[in-house]
């Protein structure tokens, strides 16, 4: 595949982040993760799992593999529900998944300093002095 060089735009050209909203149905909870010293934005710690894709594969692909990496949980992805750019740096492009746990024990890794299951009311709570959260997810969260 030929590289192409994305450096000549002035607009379009994003940071795309595949993000987990990962629901455990049975016990009602949300996992999330907390990262230190983010480099893209300043306030960041208690987050969605998740990460930036590469080329090679689906997006998807990347996100199981992301969510594994940070949390030690395996995921199935149901299906993608939104996507937004970040008022703390619009260069961000998130999509999000509405995603379910398969196995694995939860376990802090990569970039995670933290991670763990908290019920949906509770992820508002983690993320209220860390980043800007969209209407849209705070309802699916308070609909759960």
């Amino acid at each position: 595949m030929k590289n192409i060089v994305f450096g000549g735009f002035d607009r379009g050209v994003f940071v795309v982040n595949v993000l987990g909203i990962v629901h455990d149905k049975k016990a009602r909870k949300i996992l999330i993760g907390k990262r230190d010293n983010d480099p893209y934005m300043e306030r960041l710690n208690w987050c969605l799992p998740g990460g930036r894709p590469a080329y090679e594969k689906d997006l998807e692909f990347y996100l199981k593999k992301e969510v594994k990496k940070k949390t030690g949980v395996n995921i199935k992805v149901d299906k993608v529900l939104f996507a937004k750019t970040h008022p703390e740096n619009r260069k961000i492009l998130s999509i999000y998944y509405l995603c379910r746990p398969l196995s694995g024990k939860i376990k802090a890794g990569e970039k995670f300093v933290d991670a763990k299951w908290v019920a949906p009311a509770e992820v508002l709570k983690h993320f209220k002095l860390s980043t800007s959260v969209h209407p849209f997810i705070s309802g699916l969260l308070k609909a759960m």
